[in-house]
């Protein structure tokens, strides 16, 4: 579980930071050059398949520039060269999707009623933006957030594999591989329990942003 959690932490908080980021970004130069521009580029890079990422970044990366070993998985500090590249690919391979979908939230929650209010009132848009589109556009992104939470523990089949890091997704891989189906209930197991959690977290997190939920 631990190599599986020491790569999938950082790709999930540093993308996600990444994303609402970019997307935020965008949403306040909307309709600009810059927005076309930056949903153009997240369209491109949604049509990309994450093993081009994998092994274009492991052939850049690692045997032109030797930069990070390509494969491979040491324990304590010594882990962190053989996880920075699986983590920014992991990063890069997430950001056409995510930027684009944020976007689309923050874009359509500064149509409403209380945004065009708060402009009204002399509002700037960095206020605006921050303190209220930011702040009503979070229970979406804890649905998709929450949720996505309980996978962390059970890694990533494709990056662990080829970047050869023993984490639950290289090891469920080579129990498929064997045949070995105790291992592969098991982890569907699991991941059904954690997918539950996921969801009630869901629920819970959903009182915590919106207080009308919790009054109902």
């Amino acid at each position: 579980m631990w190599p599986s959690l020491a790569l999938a932490i950082p790709v999930f908080l540093v993308g996600l930071a990444v994303n609402i980021t970019f997307a935020l970004l965008l949403a306040f130069f909307r309709a600009t050059y810059l927005d076309y521009s930056g949903v153009v580029l997240c369209v491109a890079m949604m049509s990309v398949s994450t093993l081009f990422y994998i092994i274009g970044g492991q052939y850049l990366v690692s045997k032109l520039w030797h930069l990070v070993p390509i494969s491979g998985y040491d324990e304590g500090l010594d882990a962190a060269k053989f996880l920075v590249l699986p983590v920014v690919i992991g990063i890069v391979s997430s950001f056409g999707a995510g930027g684009r979908f944020y976007r689309t939230l923050f874009v359509e929650e500064m149509g409403k009623d209380y945004v065009r209010t708060a402009r009204a009132k002399g509002l700037a848009e960095t206020t605006v933006l921050f303190r209220h589109v930011l702040k009503n556009a979070m229970i979406p992104i804890l649905t998709g957030v929450v949720v996505v939470i309980p996978t962390l523990f059970l890694g990533s089949l494709i990056a662990e594999s080829f970047f050869g890091i023993p984490g639950l997704g290289s090891y469920t891989i080579d129990a498929i591989q064997a045949q070995d189906f105790a291992v592969v209930r098991a982890m569907v197991f699991i991941g059904s329990v954690l997918y539950i959690i996921g969801l009630v977290l869901t629920d819970i997190s959903y009182t915590l942003v919106d207080p009308r939920v919790r009054f109902e």
